[in-house]
């Protein structure tokens, strides 16, 4: 069984596409016989997704750290709750913990987080897939930017076509099953 991380915002977000996608990626999640692992709130996007897993009898991990438990935004109903010291170690375990890392759109922590992923990934550290659900075109700069990269000599080809930026999950779910991860950069003069 898979397990899928997802990164995604403490907020809605303005437009009421954002929480139909997070219900939709839940309800795939769910259908697919995946289990769920994400940041452990009850707010925002993270909210609806677990809560959409969890009523379809799916299997939600949350992991967060102890200061926002302390905030009382902890999900009570997860299947599992990781209470963590600091982010550092939240990330480490959410990417341990997983075997894709999918990003919802979300602000600069969800843009933060599937970055390390894709970072580490490159450095042999996560053999997970890493995506960004593009709803509403939402991530489509941040493609432009990964092309931008290899252009500029940055990010090779090779590593770019690792990241997959898409609305589809069709695409997500062939993407996932034909994944290879990055080979082990070699740093040389």
């Amino acid at each position: 069984m898979k397990r899928i991380a997802v990164y995604c915002g403490a907020s809605k977000g303005k437009n009421p596409i954002y929480e139909a996608y997070a219900v939709q990626l839940a309800n795939w999640i769910t259908n697919n016989h995946f289990e769920l692992v994400y940041g452990g709130g009850k707010v925002g996007l993270m909210g609806i997704v677990a809560d959409t897993v969890l009523d379809n009898g799916g299997k939600a991990t949350g992991v967060i750290p102890q200061f926002l438990v302390d905030r009382e935004i902890a999900h009570d109903r997860l299947s599992r709750l990781v209470v963590v010291d600091d982010m550092d170690e939240r990330k480490k375990a959410m990417m341990d913990l997983s075997d894709c890392c999918i990003a919802l759109p979300g602000g600069p922590g969800t843009l933060e987080e599937i970055s390390e992923a894709i970072s580490w990934a490159r450095l042999g550290e996560n053999e997970s897939p890493c995506i960004f659900l593009n709803v509403n075109g939402y991530y489509d700069l941040i493609s432009r930017f990964f092309d931008q990269m290899v252009e500029e000599g940055f990010l090779s080809g090779e590593d770019r076509n690792k990241i997959l930026i898409s609305d589809s999950f069709d695409e997500i779910m062939a993407f996932i099953d034909a994944y290879v991860p990055p080979h082990v950069r070699n740093y040389i003069k």
